[in-house]
């Protein structure tokens, strides 16, 4: 069976109020403290019995956590506080819909997600592209870890270049 749910802009509005809250939230909190929130919401999330939708909304999350933690991709503040506010939101069990309601607690959280993954869409291709980038040049290594970081870095600075084209096009829409 296939459910599909239409969100008017008046609903999209709601959700958005929410993550506003979770944005204050982001901004005051210790980063430390909102990635171990989340991830022990991943590790207490009630998957065993949520939806298929709900499940595949919720690994997304697994690639946020990823982002930010790592050191060489350094992601920047403003797509940061964007990942930490829907961290934030995730990790919340009281939010729209409590989590530890069976079947449909974790509901808001998966269609929360789907906005962000949208919102984040050309930040977590660069994330892919950086990370394939990075596995590829650790397969044959430039002579010296000098070279190996300074490649890092021209990828990594050419990435950031496209994210802001997207952004400034996405702004101008």
């Amino acid at each position: 069976m296939r459910i599909t749910i239409e969100l008017e802009p008046g609903d999209i509005n709601h959700f958005m109020q929410a993550l506003a809250r979770s944005r204050r939230t982001a901004q005051q909190a210790d980063e430390a403290d909102i990635l171990d929130a989340a991830k022990q919401a991943l590790d207490s999330a009630p998957l065993a019995t949520a939806p298929t939708y709900v499940r595949k909304r919720i690994a997304g999350v697994q690639r946020l956590v990823a982002m930010i933690e790592d050191d060489a991709w350094a992601l920047p503040a403003p797509a940061r506080v964007d990942v930490l506010e829907a961290l934030v939101y995730f990790s919340d069990p009281e939010d729209l819909i409590p989590d530890d309601i069976e079947v449909i607690g974790l509901l808001d959280d998966a269609i929360m997600l789907e906005l962000m993954l949208r919102k984040l869409a050309p930040v977590l291709r660069a994330y892919a592209d950086f990370c394939k980038f990075r596995e590829e040049l650790s397969a044959a290594p430039p002579a010296t870890r000098q070279e190996y970081a300074a490649s890092l870095a021209r990828k990594r600075e050419a990435l950031r270049v496209r994210l802001g084209k997207a952004r400034r096009i996405a702004n101008s829409v």
